[in-house]
């Protein structure tokens, strides 16, 4: 009887291991891939149900869309679609950044301002779906007025495209600048209608009196945080002098010297210079040997005298 009793219970644990694994093998075809296969179904099977509307364990193929989707991460918040596509210069705009897979796609926080240095979008290749959930909500669940939630209906789930380019907007904008003038009071006024010619003016508009007003066309040079690791200065030991420098400790004395010979001057400077500096008179006659380099000479020259006529 023990044997006997000893093997039903063996038996019986066999059978329960046998369910279990059953049931990880249809969990596991539940929540795999979209294509899921198993042992248990034949051919016959999967013709007789042509809806895809099997049971855990079976057979499941889902066809994808032919259509090619582009994604946009946009790194604000959308209230209207009509400003957002705005902001990266509409449907032609993204249609050109798109063609050329150099160009990155910019976006201009202020579209209508010609000074608004833009936030530039990185692409990168993808493989990602845009599915369309919908949910069914049966507000015939409770009472009207009580205050009870409505039931929940059915969900269904639509594959409308596949992304294959996404574009990211990984870096920092650049410093903004607007076009005002601030008074020595604290006022400021605006530049725009001043300096923006935005349909065709006479003579009276350009010989009004106006701030100077031009900014640079980029502050920053780099639109991603660079990490500076700053370290202190070296410390010696007490009653430690530095050597004295010689031609001996420095590197790179034998390089010559290439001085630029410019002439630097402010906006706010009454005289400005009327010739070069006599080391770039020199400079420029042991350098110009080239017949095309005279004539440039002389055409710059020209140049030069019709300026100081006027």
């Amino acid at each position: 009887r023990r044997d006997c009793h000893g093997g039903d219970q063996i038996k019986h644990r066999c059978v329960r291991i046998k369910r279990e694994t059953n049931s990880i093998t249809r969990s596991t075809a539940r929540y795999g891939d979209l294509a899921m296969t198993s042992n248990d179904t034949t051919p016959a099977e999967d013709s007789a149900d042509p809806a895809g509307l099997r049971a855990p364990g079976s057979t499941a193929v889902l066809s994808l869309p032919p259509e090619r989707l582009v994604c946009v991460e946009y790194p604000c918040r959308v209230r209207s679609v009509g400003r957002m596509l705005e902001t990266v210069g509409g449907e032609e705009g993204m249609s050109r950044a798109y063609a050329d897979s150099t160009k990155r796609l910019e976006l201009n926080f202020r579209p209508r301002d010609p000074y608004c240095h833009p936030v530039c979008g990185n692409r990168f290749p993808s493989t990602s779906l845009v599915l369309r959930v919908r949910r069914r909500v049966r507000k015939g669940g409770g009472e009207p007025g009580n205050g009870a939630p409505p039931e929940q209906g059915d969900m269904s789930m639509e594959i409308l495209g596949i992304i294959g380019t996404t574009y990211k907007f990984q870096g920092m904008a650049d410093f903004q600048y607007l076009a005002v003038h601030s008074h020595p009071d604290g006022t400021q006024t605006s530049l725009y209608d001043k300096i923006l010619l935005r349909q065709p003016e006479k003579k009276e508009f350009f010989d009004k009196d106006v701030p100077l007003f031009i900014p640079p066309p980029i502050f920053s040079r780099l639109d991603n945080p660079v990490d500076y690791f700053y370290r202190p200065e070296v410390q010696h030991r007490e009653g430690y002098t530095p050597p004295t420098l010689s031609s001996e400790n420095l590197i790179g004395l034998s390089r010559a010297r290439r001085p630029h010979n410019a002439i630097f001057i402010n906006f706010e400077d009454k005289e400005v210079p009327m010739g070069p500096l006599e080391a770039a008179v020199q400079n420029w006659q042991r350098v110009c040997n080239h017949p095309n380099e005279r004539r440039a000479e002389e055409e710059m020259r020209k140049v030069d005298a019709g300026m100081r006529l006027l």
